[in-house]
């Protein structure tokens, strides 16, 4: 499998941030649209296996199976542009702007949640033979995973809400890892292998991602959950974007920048070029006099 070093990888991470920010708003919405709603039908299949089987860790283990779907096709994620549209500004990218990476993560939200919230309703229909009989075992798992995840924080108080703010903050430093290291082979079997790890782990351990979010609390909403929409946007969707947005400019994007995307600073290129000429072999007799020669011979 081809293998693409950090430094070269961080300037393709750098040219994919850049090709985000210029997208017009139509290929943006279409493309954030259909992340949200392939990532979130494969919340749906993994919550099904771990009800039926019993398994979470199956459940987490399949999850991953949408992220590799959206990325190998192109399309947007919020907590992936969290990352991509800022990695483009440190960069100095001609065009990209404080307003154009706002404008970009303004248009993916709305994408996502379109995509996510057609999702929450073609499960809800098939769960409950299109709101005829009330929703079967997975629907029910849905309905409380939006109440644990609301209402379960605000019993805590603030507590709580810290607790829900690094939950978003660890899911996005894994998926944002993610992302790049989506773009770490330049063959599907390398790219498949490197995305799917960082997403498994974050699943399994129950961190907040605000896209899958999207899906789950009006899932629950439209199925029953004791929870209401304020609660949802305040104990759940609103600091997780925040954490998100943290936990990928943090641990990734700036760690990835500083180390492998800045240029080298003119004191560091001069101290490169000192050591070359100490460490360089002293000239023959036979250089050193071509050496002399060679002014001379310029001037004729």
């Amino acid at each position: 499998m081809s293998y693409v070093k950090p430094t070269e990888l961080v300037q393709t991470v750098i040219d994919a941030g850049a090709s985000k920010v210029m997208l017009s708003t139509r290929d943006t919405l279409v493309r954030s649209i259909m992340g949200g709603a392939v990532l979130t039908i494969a919340a749906a299949f993994a919550i099904t296996v771990s009800v039926t089987t019993g398994s979470p860790l199956l459940g987490a283990v399949l999850f991953p199976i949408g992220f590799i779907m959206l990325y190998l096709l192109g399309y947007d994620l919020l907590t992936g542009v969290f990352v991509l549209a800022p990695l483009a500004w440190f960069d100095r990218r001609p065009g990209v702007t404080l307003g154009g990476i706002l404008r970009n993560w303004g248009l993916v939200f709305l994408g996502n949640f379109i995509g996510a919230f057609t999702v929450a309703v073609l499960m809800a229909i098939v769960v409950t033979y299109g709101f005829s009989t009330p929703p079967n075992e997975v629907g029910e798992a849905i309905g409380h995973i939006g109440e644990g995840r609301t209402v379960g924080y605000a019993d805590h108080g603030a507590a709580g809400m810290l607790t829900l703010f690094i939950r978003g903050v660890l899911c996005n430093w894994m998926v944002a890892t993610g992302v790049v290291l989506a773009m770490i082979s330049k063959d599907v079997i390398g790219k498949i292998v490197a995305m799917w790890m960082p997403i498994m782990l974050f699943f399994f351990m129950g961190f907040e991602h605000s896209i899958v979010n999207m899906f789950l609390f009006p899932s629950g909403l439209l199925l029953g959950g004791d929870f209401t929409i304020m609660d949802y946007l305040i104990w759940n969707e609103i600091p997780t974007v925040l954490g998100n947005l943290v936990g990928g400019l943090v641990f990734v994007a700036i760690p990835l920048y500083l180390t492998y995307g800045r240029p080298a600073s003119p004191r560091r290129i001069r101290a490169s070029k000192r050591a070359r000429t100490v460490t360089s072999p002293a000239p023959t007799d036979a250089a050193a006099a071509t050496a002399a020669v060679e002014p001379e011979t310029s001037r004729v």
